[in-house]
């Protein structure tokens, strides 16, 4: 066992699942797991105890959850990144977890490659959407945006309203509540699109150096840890790729 391992806690209520797992990971030199838990209350005495790098949680385990387990481990001193492994039949518990702290999401049908790499993003501080939960993330906040937008006003009635779409009201006022500039508003965009920086460094022909500061720019302003809770922040008010 070296000092630098990458050290891992598992929580899932089947076992072979954890057993599955393990075997993965550990195949990764430098990875390590160092406790298992059947249940999200066991996954958080797991993380008090062992103090680790990672812990990748099911959604659905009985008593204690996911999404209850990542919301105490959040709250912990120093927590560890929480990485979500779900079979993802729920956008409601996604969108959940999101708000509860989650760094990132993973479908267990991806590759063990796949798992190995989220593995090594969270834990190296950067957050991560497989990309089909992206787009599922995208496609729910996008549809309940618009619905917010043509919902009936009780207060203002057709004589005095103004006409104006009230989503990109409530984009506009946060964008300027914060302060971002229109480069970061450009980002934040293409961050809730789910590109990567890479991705939107070629699509706004800058370098991925300069992406990045427009990111931690992002996350300072808007008070926010990382890129999911971004993303979260802007669909929660309105703020799309076509806002």
């Amino acid at each position: 066992m070296a000092a630098d391992d990458l050290t891992i806690v598992l929580a899932d209520d089947q076992d072979l699942v954890r057993a599955g797992f393990r075997v993965i990971l550990e195949s990764e030199p430098g990875f390590r797991v160092v406790g298992e838990a059947p249940d999200g209350a066991a996954a958080v005495d797991a993380v008090v105890a062992l103090r680790p790098d990672v812990v990748c949680l099911d959604v659905q385990m009985p008593g204690v959850d996911g999404l209850e387990a990542a919301r105490r481990i959040a709250a912990l001193p120093d927590p560890p990144a929480v990485l979500v492994l779900t079979t993802f039949d729920d956008d409601g518990a996604l969108f959940a977890a999101l708000e509860a702290g989650a760094s990132g999401f993973l479908l267990k049908n991806a590759s063990p490659e796949r798992l190995i790499d989220a593995v090594r993003t969270v834990a190296a501080g950067d957050a991560l959407l497989d990309p089909d939960v992206t787009r599922r993330v995208i496609s729910r906040a996008t549809a309940t945006t618009a619905a917010a937008a043509h919902a009936p006003d009780p207060v203002r009635t057709p004589a005095t309203g103004t006409g104006s779409d009230p989503a990109t009201n409530t984009g506009a006022a946060a964008i300027a509540a914060v302060g971002l500039t229109e480069r970061e508003t450009e980002v934040l965009r293409l961050l809730a699109r789910g590109l990567s920086n890479a991705e939107i460094a070629r699509t706004l022909y800058v370098g991925e150096a300069t992406v990045k500061t427009h990111v931690s720019n992002v996350l300072q302003k808007t008070g926010v840890r990382d890129r999911i809770q971004a993303v979260v922040w802007a669909f929660e008010r309105g703020i799309t790729a076509s806002s």
